[in-house]
């Protein structure tokens, strides 16, 4: 087992704006070039690999599906072993008024065994599952996928038996404030969920630009008085979907378990999160 006192949460805090802070400094003239070639190694698609799911929605299309649901009840109950770190650090770091700091991300796989109790509650599937239903109804967005870091900062030999399920705010999450300062090719590598749609309802739509400024890639704009999406740039986070004050956004999938089947295989191709050691 790996060795992190309970301190070591509150050094991540100090230390993390290094994260976003180097995403910034890619395009930075001169030396964006040198910090992007240094960060890539952790940020190649073998270790960097991410999809959002759209949140507090129904996902309306063929058949209807609650997706945070449907997602993540199945990949935690599919677990080897599971934990939940006691401290979001992100939320941490920009001490969030928003969302409780103690909800923390999920990890997933036989790797979690390795990690120290004193950073994180070992869980059961159902303590997992009502922890994930907590942070999905309080707003925050589930990203999931294959992260390297976070084996360096949990202390889990890299095996490749480490998901990581993050509960992520527009307002703390590192992600989500720097995704659009990402070079290109790490930004390709958070992956929009297979046949996912955000759509807007132009006869709903008030142009109060919410959405505009919920967007964490930039990928909305008011181009003569009408919300143009860039579908090269959304990710299919859902939050314009979530903050429109309006209703005006909503998305569509129109086969799920297709959806779901692809962003399985996905994560089969660089983490083994189901088989015990």
């Amino acid at each position: 087992m790996s060795r992190r006192p309970e301190w070591w949460l509150y050094v991540l805090a100090k230390i993390w704006p290094v994260t976003w802070k180097s995403a910034m400094a890619t395009q930075w003239p001169i030396v964006g070039g040198l910090v992007a070639k240094l960060a890539l190694p952790l940020m190649s698609e073998k270790n960097f690999n991410v999809t959002h799911i759209p949140i507090n929605t129904e996902i309306s299309g063929a058949d209807s599906t609650y997706l945070p649901t449907l997602v993540l009840e199945e990949l935690i109950n599919r677990s080897a072993h599971r934990v939940i770190i006691k401290r979001c650090t992100c939320r941490d770091e920009r001490k969030c008024e928003n969302h409780s700091i103690e909800a923390g991300c999920i990890q997933l796989g036989a790797g979690t065994e390795e990690i120290d109790p004193r950073i994180a509650t070992h869980v059961s599937k159902n303590e997992a599952i009502k922890h994930m239903r907590s942070c999905v109804e309080d707003g925050l967005v589930p990203m999931i996928g294959r992260v390297k870091v976070d084996n360096l900062i949990w202390g889990v030999r890299d095996r490749g038996r480490l998901l990581a399920v993050c509960f992520c705010c527009r307002c703390c999450c590192t992600v989500l404030n720097s995704g659009k300062y990402l070079p290109d090719d790490v930004a390709g590598r958070i992956v929009r969920l297979e046949g996912l749609e955000i759509r807007t309802d132009h006869q709903v739509c008030t142009l109060c630009e919410t959405c505009v400024d919920s967007c964490f890639m930039g990928a909305l704009s008011n181009q003569n008085g009408r919300i143009i999406r860039n579908d090269d740039l959304c990710k299919g986070c859902g939050l314009c979907v979530s903050t429109c004050p309006e209703k005006a956004i909503y998305p569509v999938i129109q086969d799920a378990d297709k959806a779901v089947a692809e962003l399985q295989q996905r994560i089969k191709k660089r983490i083994d999160f189901e088989s015990p050691f």
